[in-house]
């Protein structure tokens, strides 16, 4: 099967990509509503690569596991979260802006990966994504690459 490019693209003020490079955050997770990407769109082995909103790609990673998770309730949403805090936030503590996010979704994806690496830094082109898209799955990233 072939492996897919991805681009998570990070809220800057969450302050988690520098928690990547430093390799406190190992699990990148995305918490929706309704099945959308990456659901049944990432697997292992895949390339995902880590943006900041309105800035460039910095760093790449290999995905080395995915859970796709149900989410039936807030407290089982926070359950989960406190289970992977560590991975996903680089710190065991939950503020309040994601226990906020997290709230009312249906839908968790827990995507870990290794081997993360800089790379020079490139702008994408969300064309054909959305504006408000903050995950692209594309089959090679010089599809998005400016």
């Amino acid at each position: 099967m072939k492996t897919m490019d991805h681009v998570a693209i990070m809220k800057k003020r969450w302050g988690l990509l520098p928690k990547i490079l430093e390799g406190k955050k190992t699990v990148e997770s995305r918490w929706h509503k309704s099945k959308t990407a990456p659901w049944n769109k990432i697997k292992t082995r895949d390339t995902i690569y880590f943006k900041n909103s309105g800035e460039k790609v910095i760093t790449k990673a290999i995905i080395s596991k995915v859970e796709q998770l149900e989410i039936h309730n807030n407290k089982q949403a926070l359950k989960i979260m406190n289970r992977y805090s560590k991975q996903d936030l680089g710190t065991t503590g939950i503020s309040n802006i994601v226990k906020e996010y997290i709230s009312n979704k249906n839908y968790a994806i827990f995507v870990h990966f290794n081997n993360v690496e800089l790379v020079n830094p490139f702008a994408i082109d969300k064309s054909g994504f959305g504006m408000q898209s903050a995950w692209l799955t594309v089959e090679n990233i010089d599809r998005v690459k400016v």
